[in-house]
């Protein structure tokens, strides 16, 4: 009643040899959630000293001259890969001139042109 588990073996050559076993696997797991640890934690210090989004992007095309495709509000998600920061003047500008103005961030009506 008092013995092992009927699943252990009985002997201690066995039994130090699972014991070492777990150990190394137990070494191995505490390795791996100190190194989670410090990813979540560079995550954290990461998005703690991201610069703020610029005030105004404009979306930039494919092709020769990237042509400019949307004006954006900064850190609008839909601006895509391909954008350069701009000026509040520079925004205002390309909206007067045709380019159009992201229907998700309005910035026509930040920029107060509506």
């Amino acid at each position: 009643m008092y013995g092992p588990p009927s699943d252990l073996p009985p002997d201690l050559l066995r039994l130090r040899a699972l014991e070492t076993w777990h150990a190394m696997w137990l070494d191995r797991i505490r390795a791996a959630i100190a190194a989670a640890e410090e990813r979540e934690a560079g995550k954290r210090r990461a998005e703690e000293h991201r610069p703020p989004p610029p005030d105004w992007v404009v979306q930039l095309g494919i092709g020769v001259g990237q042509p400019p495709v949307a004006v954006h509000a900064g850190g609008c998600p839909n601006s895509g890969k391909r954008w350069k920061q701009i000026s509040r003047d520079e925004a205002r500008r390309l909206l007067d001139d045709s380019v159009t103005a992201c229907t998700l961030c309005t910035p026509d009506r930040d920029l107060g042109m509506l």
